[in-house]
């Protein structure tokens, strides 16, 4: 009899034992469960702050310079630098912005002219999104629109390109005429005014580069971005002047020019320059 209460006692306790165990594997898994949930959304909010992240980056310097920063071999004192062989730079102006803009209380002290300001940079910024994925915008600086084409393929310089970097040239050409043809047909047209574009554009090498710790800002530099400045400087309100190995290259791909002559560029020697001649048909498309 104390055999079988003995036996009895010790199987109870190790059924109790088994369960106890079996309670806790169950409450192991299913924290684990719950561990394992928590870590997989924490990795998709981190995934997504990184995808925010790198479009908010992409919205300050270009695609191709953020992939540069976000690669796990750079070194952190690494700054992003390139020299690009074949670049074209576009400054576009709106000269008589100037005249617009006042500070009244009727337009709450120049905010109505800012606001007007924004819409039509905006409406450029559309066109790159659009329609011209290969032109980069660099910067404004007040009315003026800086962009370039040919960074991201910029160190390229074997000759079988060479047909590569006078597409750049005509891309940007194609680019400067929607930019007139959206201020002129449809900005001017929809709000009432008269404002027009003097543009200026030049081919060359150039450096490219990121600056500043706080707010970086990228841009580029070189003697091809100062003589696309002086083209857009000395220019005309409603014309697109190059100097003359950028106008060779628009001949060859068709586009009419017309010599101006030779025109005292501020810094350089006075150069030969050309204007673009604009069909209507071309500022309708």
């Amino acid at each position: 009899m104390e055999l079988v209460y003995k036996t009895t006692v010790y199987a109870a306790v190790i059924l109790v034992t088994m369960h106890y165990i079996d309670r806790q594997m169950e409450f192991a898994n299913r924290l684990g469960h719950l561990f394992k949930l928590q870590f997989q959304g924490e990795t998709e909010q981190v995934k997504m702050m990184a995808a925010i992240n790198k479009i908010v980056l992409e919205n300050i310097i270009p695609s191709h310079v953020v992939a540069y920063y976000l690669r796990s071999s750079r070194k952190h004192e690494d700054l992003y630098h390139e020299s690009c062989s074949h670049v074209t730079v576009m400054f576009a102006s709106i000269p008589n912005f100037k005249d617009f803009y006042q500070q009244t209380k009727a337009n709450g002290e120049g905010m109505e002219c800012i606001r007007v300001l924004n819409e039509i940079i905006s409406d450029f910024d559309l066109l790159l999104i659009k329609k011209f994925p290969d032109v980069e915008k660099i910067k404004t600086i007040g009315s003026t629109y800086m962009a370039a084409t040919g960074l991201h393929n910029g160190t390229l310089r074997t000759t079988e390109e060479g047909e590569s970097w006078e597409n750049n040239v005509v891309t940007m050409i194609h680019f400067c005429l929607a930019m007139i043809s959206t201020l002129e047909c449809d900005f001017n047209k929809h709000s009432f005014n008269n404002f027009s574009l003097r543009i200026g554009v030049n081919c060359g090498p150039v450096i490219a580069g990121v600056i500043g710790a706080r707010k970086p800002q990228y841009d580029i530099w070189g003697d091809t971005v100062n003589v696309a400045s002086r083209m857009d400087s000395s220019g005309q309100q409603g014309k697109i002047q190059v100097p003359e190995e950028t106008a060779a290259v628009l001949v060859k791909y068709g586009f009419p020019m017309e010599f101006r002559g030779i025109t005292k560029v501020k810094g350089k020697q006075p150069m030969k320059t050309f204007f673009l001649k604009q069909r209507k048909d071309s500022l309708k498309s």
